[in-house]
């Protein structure tokens, strides 16, 4: 038996000597202490995917920065939008954007991309959340996962462009902008509601990147083929804009996790509902430090995926 220096968790992991198993296909799949591999060392993936607002940040995005240099209080802004929406009986994150866009230009502000971005740098996020991916990306390899990160929000893209996490995701799904020759925003360009958020589950687990492509999203792909599992998936949301998500996540055999503002213990009640209604799988404060129970929570699922494919991998060998 040898043993290796963790550096990542700063403590000694011990594991067996490689074994090699040879199947009838002439590959070799080796076990080694808690990484599995193949001769083509593939890692399987397991995707987190979150919601922005209530779920990595405390509120709305456009609460810090924007609607106070439009001079409204939150509750201006938003009960106008709802307005607007009950009165044309209109999709309301169209309605908010529409209002951005008009409260934007009465102020003489800009509705540049690099506008929304400077404004993204304003937003306050929960405790531990940039320290978060690092340090879940190095678990996850430690035990022969490759994770990556998505955003599935019903807030603005180029909002969320401009806080110091964008570069940890692989692909930012939210509300954008068309803009003119000229960089102007216009006119909505993607609008995400919360049955609408849907659709980029299904994207992820394909493989389907882009927002525009819906012939490749619904083309037939078989289970083993495609990039993400559903039961690779780990959903994040914290309201009723995720339900659809977090049910569908769960449902498929993933895990949903609903979070909660840590400051405001009250709020713990209403997801409370969602695990009894068989919507998600865990609460938990939105407290993404080392050693919080969101942290132990999220790395006992990658062991249990780790775990899961390892024992897949042992089934019938000689069919592999």
């Amino acid at each position: 038996m040898s043993c290796l220096k963790d550096t990542n968790f700063e403590k000694n992991a011990c594991c067996f000597e490689p074994q090699c198993i040879e199947n009838s296909d002439k590959k070799h799949i080796f076990v080694k202490g808690d990484t599995f591999f193949t001769n083509m060392n593939k890692k399987p993936t397991v995707a987190l995917i979150y919601d922005f607002d209530g779920t990595l940040s405390p509120g709305n995005m456009q609460e810090y920065d924007f609607i106070p240099t439009v001079g409204q209080s939150n509750k201006e802004f938003w009960d106008a939008s709802e307005q607007l929406a009950i009165d044309q009986d209109a999709d309301p994150i169209l309605t908010y954007m529409a209002k951005m866009i008009h409260e934007a230009r009465s102020n003489g502000m800009s509705l540049k991309r690099e506008a929304f971005q400077e404004s993204g740098r304003h937003i306050h996020l929960y405790k531990g959340v940039v320290e978060w991916f690092r340090r879940i990306n190095a678990y996850g390899a430690f035990k022969g996962i490759n994770v990556v990160h998505y955003i599935n929000s019903s807030g603005i893209k180029e909002i969320i462009e401009g806080t110091p996490i964008a570069h940890e995701f692989r692909k930012i799904y939210a509300c954008s902008f068309l803009y003119d020759v000229d960089g102007v925003a216009y006119w909505p360009g993607v609008a995400i509601n919360y049955t609408n958020k849907t659709q980029f589950i299904f994207k992820i687990n394909k493989g389907v990147e882009s927002v525009y492509d819906a012939k490749a999203v619904n083309r037939f792909i078989p289970e083993e083929e495609r990039a993400v599992p559903f039961t690779h998936m780990i959903y994040f949301g914290d309201g009723t804009t995720d339900i659809p998500c977090m049910r569908l996540v769960k449902s498929s055999g993933g895990h949903s996790i609903a979070v909660y503002d840590p400051e405001c213990p009250s709020s713990k009640e209403a997801r409370c509902n969602l695990i009894r209604e068989n919507r998600v799988n865990y609460i938990c404060p939105a407290d993404y430090s080392e050693g919080t129970y969101l942290d132990t929570v999220v790395k006992a699922i990658i062991d249990k995926i780790a775990a899961d494919d390892k024992l897949q991998m042992l089934v019938n060998p000689e069919d592999k």
